[in-house]
C-alpha cells in the first residue's frame, strides 16, 4: 500500500511537471511570434521616420513585408493631423477625416484641434485598402486612449480585445513615430515630435493557434486577458498549468489543461481495503501509469539520444508538415543538410569518445544558431540538417552562412582536437507546391556536396541550372 501511495505521488509530480512544461512551450512559441510581428512593425515606423511623408506606394511596400511574413492581420499608417493641415491633409489623400463621437454620431468638422486619421491599411488578404481611411481614431474611445499612451511613453503599446476596423476580433498594437532628429527625452518633447503611427492587428484566433499548434491533441487550452476567457471553451479548466504571453506592453494567460492526469480517487477507495487489495491496486496503478510510460518512450524516439536533437524519424515528420503549412499559407521555408569536414580525422586521431563530445559540442553551437520554431535534427554520425520555415531564399543563405563560421570558430573543449569545419547545402520549399520531401532532401544534398568539393567550411544555395556560391567567410 505504502509503494501504491507512493507510485501515485510520483505520477502526479511528473503529471504536474509534463503539463507546466506544455504550457509554457505553447506560451513562448505564441509570445516569440508576436515579438517578431512587434520588432518589425518598430522597424516599419524608423523607416516611416527617416522618410518624412510616406506615400502610398511605400507604405504598401513595407506594409506587406510586415503582414505576409508574420502572424499580423493586418498593418496600417495613422497621420497626425493639426486643425490648420486638416483640409491640405485632405485635398493631398482624396478623403475627408471623418470624425466620429462615443456614441457613433458624426462630429461637427473643426471642432477638435488634433486628428488621428487612419490614412493607409494594408491586410494579409488583399493589397493597400481604404477600410477605415479618414477615421479620426482620436474619437474612438476604445483606441484613443491606447495612442495616447503609445505618444507618452514611446513604447509599442497593445489594446484591449476589440472589433477591428478590417474585420474579426483581436488587439491593435501602435508604435508612435517621431520626426527625425527631435528631442524625445520628455513626455512633452514625445508629443510635439510626433508625426503618425506604425500599427498592426492581431486576430485572436492567429494568436491563440501559434501556442496551440505546439499543443497535443487531446489537451485543452485557453487565452485569457483581464481576466476574461477570450479564446477557448469557457468556464474554468480543472487543475490547469499557466503561462504568461506578453505582446507589447499587455499581458495574456494560456491556460492549459491536460487531461491525462492520473486518478486519485481509486487508490483512496482500494487503500481502505487494506493489505488485501494490494495486489489489485497494484495492477490498477500500472494500467493508470501505462499511457505516461508510453509517452515518454515515445518523446525518447523522437530525441538523439547523444546530441539530444530530433532523430531522422521525427525531423523528417516535422519538414513535411512545414511544407504542408507552407503549401497552405503560400509561404517558403528552407531545409539545410550539413555535415562536418573531415570528421573521421578526429575519430582515426583521437578515438571515439572524442568524437561522440565534439559531435555533442556542435549540436550546441546549432542550438544557439536558429530561431525559436526551427528545428534541427541529427540524421546520423556527422550528418545534421535544420529547417526554417517562413524563410525567405535571403534569409536563409543568412542562417547558413552563421552556422558555418560558428562551428569554424568553435574551439573543442579537448585541446587535443583540432577545430572543425562543416559544409552546407540550401534547399528552398514552398516555390513549388508540389515539390515532394525526397527531392527537397536531394537538393540539399547536392548543394551541400557542391560546397564540399570545393574544399569545404562554406555554404551553397540550390539552383537548377547551377550551384550558387554562397557568401559565406571562405568566399
Amino acid at each position: 500500500m505504502v509503494g501504491s501511495i507512493l507510485a501515485y505521488n510520483h505520477d502526479e509530480r511528473e503529471f504536474h511537471a509534463r503539463q507546466q512544461e506544455e504550457a509554457a512551450r505553447a506560451a513562448r512559441q505564441a509570445q516569440s511570434v508576436g515579438a517578431l510581428s512587434v520588432g518589425e512593425l518598430a522597424a516599419a515606423g524608423a523607416f516611416i521616420k527617416a522618410d518624412g511623408n510616406v506615400s502610398r506606394h511605400e507604405f504598401a511596400v513595407v506594409g506587406r513585408a510586415l503582414v505576409n511574413e508574420n502572424v499580423l492581420h493586418a498593418a496600417a499608417f495613422i497621420d497626425v493631423v493639426h486643425l490648420d493641415e486638416r483640409a491640405r491633409f485632405e485635398r493631398r489623400q482624396g478623403f475627408p477625416i471623418v470624425e466620429r463621437g462615443p456614441d457613433g454620431t458624426l462630429v461637427k468638422a473643426g471642432r477638435r484641434a488634433v486628428y488621428y486619421p487612419l490614412t493607409y491599411t494594408v491586410t494579409n488578404r488583399q493589397g493597400i485598402a481604404a477600410t477605415g481611411a479618414g477615421f479620426d481614431l482620436g474619437t474612438d474611445p476604445t483606441r484613443a486612449p491606447y495612442l495616447m499612451r503609445a505618444t507618452a511613453d514611446g513604447r509599442a503599446t497593445a489594446t484591449g480585445v476589440i472589433p477591428l476596423l478590417v474585420g474579426g476580433v483581436g488587439i491593435n498594437v501602435y508604435k508612435a513615430v517621431y520626426r527625425d532628429g527631435a528631442p524625445t527625452a520628455t513626455v512633452a518633447e514625445r508629443h510635439r515630435a510626433l508625426v503618425g503611427f506604425a500599427a498592426g492587428s492581431f486576430l485572436l484566433k492567429d494568436l491563440a493557434a501559434t501556442a496551440i499548434t505546439t499543443l497535443p491533441d487531446d489537451v485543452t487550452a485557453q487565452l485569457d486577458v483581464a481576466h476574461r476567457t477570450v479564446i477557448g471553451p469557457p468556464g474554468d479548466l480543472e487543475d490547469p498549468a499557466q503561462a504568461r504571453i506578453q505582446i507589447a506592453d499587455r499581458t495574456w494567460l494560456l491556460v492549459v489543461h491536460d487531461p491525462n492526469r492520473p486518478d486519485v480517487s481509486i487508490p483512496i477507495l482500494y487503500g481502505a481495503a487494506g493489505l488485501a487489495m494490494a495486489a489489485v491496486l497494484g495492477s490498477l496503478i500500472w494500467v493508470w501509469s501505462r499511457e505516461e510510460r508510453l509517452r515518454k518512450l515515445q518523446r525518447e524516439a523522437d530525441e538523439d539520444s547523444l546530441s539530444g536533437l530530433r532523430t531522422r524519424r521525427r525531423f523528417e515528420q516535422e519538414v513535411r508538415a512545414a511544407m504542408a503549412r507552407s503549401r497552405r499559407d503560400g509561404t517558403t521555408g528552407a531545409l539545410l543538410m550539413l555535415d562536418l569536414d573531415r570528421f573521421k580525422s578526429v575519430n582515426d586521431s583521437h578515438g571515439h569518445p572524442a568524437g561522440d563530445k565534439l559531435i555533442k559540442e556542435v549540436s550546441a553551437v546549432l542550438r544557439g544558431r536558429i530561431r525559436e520554431g526551427d528545428v534541427v535534427g541529427r540524421l546520423g554520425g556527422d550528418e545534421f540538417a535544420v529547417a526554417l520555415p517562413s524563410c525567405r531564399p535571403d534569409e536563409a543563405n543568412v542562417v547558413a552562412k552563421a552556422i558555418v563560421d560558428a562551428v569554424r570558430e568553435h574551439e573543442p573543449d579537448d585541446p587535443d582536437v583540432e577545430a572543425i569545419t562543416v559544409s552546407v547545402g540550401v534547399a528552398v520549399f514552398g516555390i513549388n507546391p508540389k515539390m515532394s520531401y525526397a527531392t527537397l532532401v536531394s537538393e540539399a544534398d547536392t548543394a551541400m556536396y557542391a560546397a564540399k568539393d570545393a574544399g569545404g567550411d562554406d555554404f551553397r544555395l540550390f539552383d537548377p541550372d547551377a550551384i550558387r556560391v554562397g557568401a559565406s567567410g571562405r568566399g
